[in-house]
Formats: C-alpha cells, sequence, structure tokens
C-alpha cells in the first residue's frame, strides 16, 4: 500500500524520541530510511527549542539531521505573522523568541505593551495569571487574532504525560470570544508546507507519528497516508480513531520503516 509513496513525514518527541532518548531502533532506522532514497522532511509542534535547539540535542542522542530538514509550528506561525505585518503579545518561551523571532517586532512583557495580536505556544514558565490575562485584554479590547503555535491537548516528557498548550488557548477563546487560528499541526495548510520542496502530491507522501489525531488524522485530511506508531504519547486503542481509514499502526517507528522500505 506504501508503493507509491515518495516522501516521508516524520514527527520528532514521541516518535523518533523521548526526550534525551531515542525510541527503541530508531537511530538504526532512520538510516535505512534515508538509504531507501524516499524524502524526508522533520516536523514538529515543539515550540520550547529553536531548529538549532533541535537539531543538537538530535545529533546528541545519534541521529543525523540537518537543520533545514525540520520543519517546525514556529517557522509557520512567523510566517503568517510577517504576511498580515502583525506585532503580537507573544506567551513564548525565550530561547524561541530570540532565535525563531529575533528579528521580529513583538512584547513579551504586560506593561507597555501595543500588541495588535497574540501567540501562544508552549510556554510554561509564562502560563501565570498575569500573563495570560494580558493577552485576554489585548484580545478582548481590540477584537485582535489570536493565534495559536498548537492546540495540543497534552504532550509527552520523560517523567510522563503534561499539559499542552492547548487548554491555555481554549481559556482564552472562551474569555475573549476569539477563535484561534491554528498554524501547526493539525492544520492541512501546515502538512502542505512541509511537502514544499519535496516534488510530490499529498498522497505521495506518509505522516509517521505518535499523535492519532494531530499526525495522522490531519495528514490524512490533508491528503497524505497515515502510520501511527505506540510510541510516546500514544494510548492503548488509540488505533480505533483509524477505523474506517487507510491508516496503519506500528509499534515502532522502526517497524514503520520497515513498511515503507520492503521491497516494491
Amino acid at each position: 500500500m506504501f508503493k507509491s509513496v515518495k516522501a516521508v513525514l516524520l514527527d520528532l518527541n514521541g516518535t523518533l524520541h523521548v526526550g534525551d532518548q531515542p525510541t527503541a531502533g530508531a537511530v538504526a532506522a532512520l538510516e535505512r530510511l534515508r538509504q531507501s532514497n524516499l524524502r524526508i522532511r522533520f516536523v514538529t509542534n515543539t515550540t520550547k527549542e529553536s531548529r538549532q535547539a533541535l537539531k543538537q540535542r538530535l545529533d546528541r542522542i545519534g541521529f543525523s539531521i540537518a537543520e533545514d530538514e525540520i520543519y517546525t509550528a514556529l517557522r509557520a506561525a512567523r510566517t503568517l505573522l510577517e504576511q498580515r505585518k502583525l506585532k503580537p503579545y507573544c506567551l513564548m518561551e525565550e530561547e524561541a523568541l530570540q532565535t525563531e523571532f529575533m528579528d521580529m517586532s513583538y512584547s513579551r512583557e504586560p506593561a507597555g505593551s501595543d500588541a495588535n495580536a497574540v501567540v501562544v505556544a508552549l510556554a510554561p514558565s509564562k502560563f501565570n495569571y498575569e500573563r495570560l490575562n494580558h493577552a485576554f485584554h489585548v484580545l478582548d479590547a481590540g477584537n485582535h487574532p489570536l493565534i495559536a503555535v498548537h492546540k495540543a491537548r497534552r504532550l509527552q516528557r520523560p517523567d510522563g504525560p503534561a499539559l499542552g498548550p492547548g487548554p491555555f488557548v481554549e481559556a482564552l477563546e472562551y474569555a475573549s470570544g476569539v477563535k484561534a487560528e491554528v498554524v501547526g499541526k493539525p492544520e492541512a495548510a501546515f502538512f502542505h508546507a512541509c511537502l514544499a520542496g519535496l516534488d510530490c502530491q499529498p498522497d505521495e507522501a506518509v505522516m509517521i507519528g505518535d499523535d492519532v489525531r494531530d499526525d495522522v488524522l490531519g495528514a490524512m485530511k490533508a491528503g497524505l497516508r497515515g502510520i501511527l506508531v505506540k510510541t510516546g504519547k500514544y494510548r492503548a486503542r488509540d488505533e480505533e480513531g483509524l477505523l474506517h481509514t487507510s491508516a496503519v499502526s506500528c509499534d515502532t517507528f522502526s517497524a514503520a520503516v520497515d513498511l515503507l522500505v520492503a521491497p516494491r
């Protein structure tokens, strides 16, 4: 069923690794995938780290990945802000701001802000009442846009599951009445942007990830194929969400690669 596949989009945390540990067989599996000559792009909603920091982490744990092979939801958010010439109030961690947004006009502190938009990413150190309340005031004062880098409900950390940015985005939506524009997975535009430069149509690409909704079903709604891996944030019976679809599930990323590189 994967004979016509030309490109593979790969989720990072939860699929290739969890924290600083590769998932079982993932390093060797990525090398097998590269040898197949399939085009590869690494796609992530991660917002706490820049592409440079992600590459350094992946290098450190044994993967060989070029920075320009990584496409992030942060990059998609930046593109949207530039297109609309917005000056956002950002609920984002400092590393992401100082790298991905370093040459943009934005505010990070409530005092003296003249923002005309709010951007929310995963920012544990910024999710306090004062900052969230200021974000609410920006939205409420002028019906300004609320941009969610993504709306993941939960994420997987080495010490277990944790809240994603989604609950905080929804709190701002509820209070302000402004519906968030989501730029990362599972939005179709994000997947299509990831394929740019890979010279293939959506139905010639497959997404491999551990999130049944944001990775697999999101990709399939965008016209790609999907493989769910049972690592990271996967929970028992998640694959039931794939019933009546063409997606498949595999125990690990390594097993998914075996499917893709099997003799055609």
